[in-house]
């Protein structure tokens, strides 16, 4: 616990699940969902640069790494863990394996939640759109064509699915 630092407990609504928690006032998004043994989203740059830490708070994209879990209170939390549908991957996921949108895969949750927002707010984006949204989310191992690719293949999937 940190010194001097007021505790309270908050409404997690993370992934679907609701839990009540304690957290101190300073404890980031990204440490408590973290604790609470959802590790897919990383921590890289701790300083809101990268993206590797991206979460859904309240369907919009953020960085875990600097937003306290006390803005999470009662509001939806989704994280990487929270795509899939139990063994069936979310099409995002699939799309990525299938183009081989990754190698090292640090960056990846962050990437794939960065995409879903963008394609819940907007389901058939282009070229431009899709480099536009994602361009918070930085890859030191891959060029981008395949992240792009897998995330418009991963738009006509969902269109598809309607």
């Amino acid at each position: 616990m940190r010194p001097n630092v007021g505790r309270r407990e908050i409404h997690l609504r993370l992934n679907g699940g609701d839990r009540r928690v304690e957290v101190d006032d300073q404890t980031l998004l990204i440490e408590l969902v973290r604790s609470l043994g959802l590790v897919g989203t990383k921590l890289s740059c701790d300083t809101q640069v990268c993206g590797a830490c991206t979460m859904l708070l309240d369907s919009r994209p953020v960085s875990s790494c600097t937003t306290l879990a006390i803005e999470a209170d009662g509001k939806p939390v989704e994280t990487i863990e929270g795509l899939a549908d139990g063994a069936k991957l979310h099409p995002l996921q699939e799309a990525f394996i299938e183009r081989f949108a990754f190698q090292c895969g640090y960056c990846t949750p962050g990437m794939i939640v960065s995409a879903k927002a963008l394609l819940e707010a907007h389901p058939q984006p282009d070229v431009a759109k899709v480099r536009h949204w994602m361009e918070g989310n930085i890859c030191r191992c891959t060029g981008y064509q395949t992240i792009v690719d897998a995330v418009l293949d991963a738009a006509d999937k969902m269109r598809s699915a309607r």
